[in-house]
């Protein structure tokens, strides 16, 4: 789509030309960006002229650029010991798009159009990992992406702050998980995400996204029962409500799906 508001787009080829203006915003793979009309911007700032590395494995884990391509991603060859890595497969697919959009859709631009069924939202929140935020002074903080995503197409970014990258760590890899989809329809938008993670402790970590207005992460520090499980989720009260599912339904179905998963990994 033609954006007939904007007056420019501007390549920022290192860090002092990244500000932005209150009618900025940062554009990476813009499959969202060019999808509407955005009415309230003046210019994009291009960060993929910045040339972050895509992704960079280490001895820490898994660093995420937020310019990485989801191609880029699901393309990352199989790591031994890394019993969580199919996660990055199973969410791509969870994507409403084909498997062209990988080729220009990012990590960061999923991540912070915060929309209940993100994909990358799903696959960060699973895996614990935090996001490192470039601040407009020059510095840079450090947050979960839990709780970065905070609503529906709400995020804890402040004015001028810029997602520069996701980091997750080796151990967090290494651990088993499972993952739980479901929709009205085959190809449908998500209705309902969990995906389970064991620790070394035989503790489970349960991520619930797509049918909540945020991401809810639940820790249990001893592998739980089916009904401590469920009072989890049951104390959730922000289920999401539009056509790709009712409030109830996607209650109902997280329940179904995180006792598959509880199943799975015990």
């Amino acid at each position: 789509m033609d954006l007939t508001s904007l007056d420019r787009i501007r390549a920022a080829h290192d860090r002092t030309e990244l500000a932005l203006g209150p009618r900025s915003a940062p554009l990476a793979g813009g499959t969202w960006l060019f999808s509407e009309p955005q009415p309230d911007l003046e210019e994009l700032v291009d960060l993929t002229t910045l040339g972050w590395p895509a992704v960079e494995a280490n001895a820490d884990g898994l660093s995420l650029a937020a310019t990485c391509t989801i191609r880029s991603l699901a393309d990352l060859p199989p790591v031994p010991g890394w019993h969580s890595q199919h996660l990055v497969q199973r969410c791509a697919r969870s994507l409403v798009a084909s498997e062209k959009i990988w080729d220009w859709a990012t990590v960061g631009g999923n991540i912070c159009l915060a929309l209940p069924a993100g994909a990358l939202i799903t696959l960060a929140v699973a895996l614990d990992a935090t996001a490192v935020v470039w601040t407009p002074d020059g510095g840079e903080r450090r947050v979960a992406v839990a709780d970065l995503v905070t609503g529906v197409r709400i995020t804890s970014l402040r004015t001028g702050e810029v997602l520069r990258s996701v980091a997750v760590d080796r151990e967090v890899l290494a651990q088993p998980a499972a993952f739980r989809r479901a929709a009205l329809s085959r190809h449908g938008r998500s209705g309902a995400i969990v995906v389970g993670r064991r620790d070394p402790a035989g503790g489970l970590v349960v991520t619930l996204t797509a049918g909540v207005t945020r991401p809810h992460r639940l820790a249990f520090p001893a592998p739980p029962s089916a009904a401590e499980l469920r009072a989890g989720i049951e104390a959730v009260d922000d289920w999401y409500d539009d056509p790709h599912g009712a409030p109830a339904w996607r209650r109902a179905m997280t329940v179904r799906l995180a006792e598959q998963v509880r199943e799975e990994l015990a």
